[in-house]
């Protein structure tokens, strides 16, 4: 299983020509499946006070029913890399596309609790299948000083989905009893329109060359930059599959690349441990408990995914300016100080404005800082030869933390309260803040094969 292998060479070798009006659309229509990752993750936000009483749960089941959807994006993440290789990342991403809106339907119709649980899990596994593969596959595609823009892309697609589920949970709101399976059924909509874009969105051209379909991959990399480009590109990535070995799992234990695989788990844990799960997940549920009416805390979410995209695009025009190291060391300190705060409001019972205040802060330094970087680490740092499995492992490990982290939410809040729950979270962003320094390399600027010879012991 081989994922982002995409081999590029350094940006002062090729004089390409970059062909924007080609290369942005088509990375803008790959990463709508952000926009659906997003979307499917945080509907429920908005649902849950009604589909818990619909079924009559208690604290751990109504964790379950929220957190179950990592669940099945792990499982979607173990299974993308080698489908993709199999049947392209474009075929898959159709695949993808009507699975979220069938599955949102189904979820949102569901007549017991055991087939709502049974949607979400396969509604999880498309969340999986685009989270490894849109990213993936905007990196396969995309010219090294651009990499880190375009896939930041992907991160403003996830929260641009927020933002739309926010809306649609507050628009559908008194729509009556049914108000929750609405906005479920919601979802088929940003599906669909994946779905037909996609139609215009050309297959990831090392796939084509992987697959002896040359003249085709050729003709996409003259479209991104130039004659002279594709050429380049065309020989590095035929060099790069030529001495691409068989991924064996035992190979992400050998010594020289370990250490490596123990900074990407992390990275991907520590990116779901720090509190943004709680926020997206559960907004209106915190912002009620902070005092606020039903519609109000509807509306103060919606203003979540308004500045969740205001700071993305913060995100998407420093990353390659500033470097993926120092937005996560700002990021991680910032965000333990906002979580801290947010505990003593918590904890103190301070004026709700003040939460809303500080809430709004946390999601800022998360979308400029943490979101976007986590994808593009993660698209980057891995080995070519052990890339598919390493990637896999990576996912797997953040969408299982992803679980935890949203399965646990109500249960600590109902037994400790929101101080010590969002104190915990200060406590991870501290920790994390500590192992950016330690451990984490910077990226910026380098091509993925020079990554790998950084970071590789001899």
């Amino acid at each position: 299983m081989a994922i982002i292998t995409h081999s590029f060479s350094s940006p002062a070798k090729i004089k390409a020509v970059v062909n924007r009006s080609y290369l942005y659309p088509v990375s803008a229509v790959v990463a709508l499946g952000g926009v659906l990752f997003g979307f499917d993750l945080v509907i429920i936000s908005g649902t849950v006070p009604f589909f818990t009483k619909y079924f009559q749960l208690n604290e751990f089941s109504t964790g379950w029913a929220v957190g179950c959807i990592n669940l099945g994006a792990a499982a979607g993440a173990l299974m993308a890399g080698k489908l993709s290789d199999a049947i392209g990342r474009k075929n898959l991403l159709f695949i993808c596309a009507i699975l979220f809106a069938l599955t949102g339907i189904a979820t949102g119709w569901a007549d017991n609790f055991n087939l709502f649980i049974f949607a979400r899990l396969l509604s999880g596994v498309a969340v999986g299948v685009a989270a490894l593969v849109c990213p993936m596959y905007i990196a396969e595609i995309a010219p090294s000083n651009l990499r880190g823009r375009l896939v930041s892309f992907y991160q403003l697609a996830i929260v641009t989905g927020l933002m739309l589920a926010y809306l649609s949970n507050y628009f559908l709101l008194n729509t009556g009893s049914n108000n929750w399976r609405w906005m479920f059924s919601s979802q088929a909509i940003p599906s669909l329109l994946f779905f037909a874009g996609l139609f215009f969105v050309p297959e990831s051209p090392r796939w084509l060359i992987k697959k002896k379909k040359t003249a085709s991959a050729l003709a996409i990399l003259k479209n991104v930059g130039g004659n002279e480009y594709a050429k380049e590109e065309m020989k590095d990535i035929e060099d790069t599959l030529k001495n691409e070995p068989k991924e064996h799992i035992k190979d992400l234990f050998k010594p020289d690349v370990k250490h490596i695989i123990f900074i990407g788990i992390m990275v991907a844990v520590f990116s779901q441990a720090d509190g943004q799960n709680s926020l997206f997940s559960y907004a209106p549920v915190i912002f009620k408990q902070a005092g606020m009416a039903e519609d109000t805390a509807f509306l103060q979410s919606i203003i979540i995914g308004f500045i969740n995209i205001i700071f993305t695009f913060i995100a998407i025009s420093t990353i390659d300016k500033i470097g993926r190291k120092k937005l996560l060391i700002y990021g991680s300190l910032l965000l333990g100080i906002d979580a801290l705060i947010l505990a003593y409001c918590f904890y103190a019972g301070v004026a709700s404005y003040w939460i809303l205040i500080f809430v709004l802060g946390f999601v800022a330094i998360y979308s400029a800082t943490l979101g976007p970087v986590t994808w593009v680490i993660l698209s980057e740092i891995f080995p070519n030869r052990i890339r598919g499995n390493a990637m896999a492992l990576a996912t797997l490990s953040l969408w299982m933390a992803n679980f935890f982290t949203t399965a646990s939410f109500p249960i600590l809040k109902e037994n400790f309260g929101l101080h010590i729950t969002f104190a915990i979270h200060a406590g991870v962003c501290f920790i994390y803040y500590l192992f950016i320094r330690a451990s984490i390399p910077e990226t910026k600027g380098k091509s993925l094969e020079e990554i790998e010879k950084f970071l590789v012991k001899s």
